[in-house]
C-alpha cells in the first residue's frame, strides 16, 4: 500500500466544551436530547433528519419528530447529510439517525453517536427491542466516537440501567432516552475526554421482522411474554388474526392448560412451558379490549388452541 492509498484521517473531537453542534436524528427517541441540547444552551447550527413522508393513502407529507420539534425551536432543518459539514459546526451529535454517515463526511468533522445500548452487545437498528427480547437483566446508553463502521467507535461515556421484569419496548425506551439525553449534555459540557475502545464479543440488534412477532406456542412463557411487551405480538383464533396486546406470565407448569401448546382454558393459554394469562387483547377489525370482553363475545369451546 502506497501513501496515496491510505485514506485521510477521520476529523478530531474538539477539546472542552463544543461551540456549535449539527444534529442528526430522526424518531421521537431523539426529540428528547435535542430538546436537552437547547435547554442547556449549545447553539445547535442545523438539524439533519430524513426527508418528510406520507402517511396513508393520498395523505399529506408529514414531517419527522426530529424536524417537527426542530421547526418549534426554531432550528435550521436540512435533509441533505453533507450540509453538516457546512454549517460552522465542530461537532456533529447522531442520535438514532436511521443511516451511516460516510467516510468523506466524517473526515470534514467529528461525530459522537448516543446508543442505547451496552456496546458492544446490541449493535446496529434495534437494541433496545433485542436487549428485551433476549431478557438482558440490564441495558444502558452509550457516548461513543462515530466511525465508518456499524456502532464499532470507542465510548466516551456509559450509563448503566437495570431492566424491570414488567419493562415494556415503550417504558424501557422512554429511560434510556431520558439517561441518554442526560449523559449528553454533561458530557458535552464538561468535555468528552479520551474515548475507551469497546471491549466484548459484538452482537448485533437487526430489525425486528414482523413474521417474529407471531407467538410460538410451544416456547416458553417467560420468552412469549417478553415478545407482548415488545409490542405488536399475534396470533390467530378461527383463522382470524388475535393480537395480543397484554399478557401476564404464569410460570407454574401446574396452573398450565391441558391440551398441548395454544389450549386455551379461561384467561390461561399454555405454552411450552408455564402459561400465559391474557390481560388484553385485539381481535382482528376491532379495537383492543379486556380479554375477558373477548372471551365472552367469542365463547372458545373445550379444547379450541390459539394458533391453529
Amino acid at each position: 500500500m502506497t501513501a496515496a492509498d491510505v485514506p485521510p484521517p477521520l476529523a478530531v473531537v474538539p477539546a472542552g466544551r463544543p461551540r456549535r453542534l449539527v444534529y442528526l436524528g430522526t424518531p421521537e427517541a431523539a426529540v428528547p436530547p435535542l430538546r436537552a441540547l437547547v435547554a442547556a444552551g449549545f447553539d445547535v447550527a442545523l438539524v439533519v433528519t430524513r426527508v418528510d413522508k406520507r402517511r396513508g393513502r393520498g395523505a399529506e407529507l408529514s414531517p419527522s419528530p426530529v424536524k417537527a420539534a426542530a421547526i418549534e425551536l426554531g432550528l435550521p432543518v436540512s435533509h441533505r447529510v453533507d450540509d453538516a459539514v457546512t454549517a460552522g459546526a465542530d461537532l456533529g451529535v447522531v442520535v438514532a439517525f436511521g443511516q451511516l454517515i460516510k467516510r468523506p463526511v466524517l473526515e470534514r468533522l467529528a461525530f459522537v453517536n448516543l446508543h442505547f445500548s451496552l456496546l458492544p452487545r446490541w449493535r446496529g437498528a434495534a437494541p433496545v427491542e433485542r436487549a428485551l427480547l433476549a431478557g438482558d437483566p440490564v441495558t444502558g446508553v452509550c457516548l461513543m466516537l462515530l466511525e465508518e463502521g456499524l456502532d464499532t467507535g470507542p465510548v466516551f461515556a456509559r450509563v448503566e440501567l437495570p431492566v424491570r421484569a414488567d419493562a415494556t419496548l415503550t417504558s424501557l425506551r422512554g429511560e434510556l432516552v431520558e439517561s441518554g439525553s442526560a449523559l449528553l449534555v454533561d458530557r458535552l459540557g464538561a468535555g468528552l475526554g479520551a474515548p475507551v475502545p469497546q471491549d466484548g464479543d459484538a452482537t448485533y440488534a437487526a430489525k425486528i421482522d414482523p413474521a417474529e412477532l407471531r407467538l410460538d406456542w410451544t416456547r416458553p412463557a417467560g420468552e412469549l411474554g417478553r415478545l407482548v411487551r415488545l409490542g405488536g405480538a399475534w396470533t390467530t383464533f378461527r383463522g382470524r388474526r388475535l393480537k395480543v396486546v397484554e399478557a401476564a406470565v404464569v410460570d407454574d407448569p401446574d396452573t398450565a392448560p391441558a391440551g398441548g401448546a395454544g389450549a386455551l382454558t379461561g384467561a390461561l393459554v399454555a405454552t411450552g412451558r408455564g402459561a400465559l394469562r391474557l390481560v388484553a387483547v385485539q381481535p382482528e377489525g376491532k379495537g383492543p379490549q379486556a380479554a375477558d370482553a373477548w372471551r365472552n363475545g367469542a365463547r372458545p369451546a373445550a379444547g379450541e388452541v390459539l394458533g391453529g
